[in-house]
């Protein structure tokens, strides 16, 4: 149980950090956001909120489980922006990050996802409870 209380204010820390991010320098998120994706800057502030809103929700025992699961939904509709940062080598503040970066950042979202699950109780996946 203490393994999960860690990962949750890991991660809960983690989508606060990230929301301010996007509320305070949102040029490079709405750089990476694909063409199709309508008012990228608008959507990049809720996005932000978003995070915000998840990370506060993780720490509130009767919003746990609807904030994680709200966050691992959120990781996954944000992942086509990470492919469209990776396949069209969009550099963030005259910066070209290299498949070092991206290849491990693509691969990794469906642990976040899990994380975002498991952390908040919303599923026990692969530790069941006794």
């Amino acid at each position: 149980m203490r393994g999960r209380v860690i990962a949750r204010l890991v991660l809960a820390a983690a989508y606060a950090f990230a929301g301010a991010a996007h509320l305070a320098r949102p040029d490079g998120f709405v750089a990476i956001t694909p063409d199709w994706v309508p008012a990228p800057a608008i959507v990049v502030a809720l996005t932000g909120m978003a995070e915000l809103a998840g990370a506060a929700g993780l720490m509130i025992p009767p919003l746990r489980r609807a904030a994680g699961i709200g966050l691992a939904l959120y990781a996954l509709c944000v992942w086509p922006a990470n492919f469209h940062h990776a396949l069209n080598d969009i550099a963030l503040g005259g910066v070209h990050l290299s498949w070092w970066y991206h290849g491990p950042r693509l691969a990794l979202q469906p642990l976040l996802i899990w994380w975002a699950l498991w952390a908040s109780g919303a599923i026990d996946w692969p530790w069941r409870r006794r």
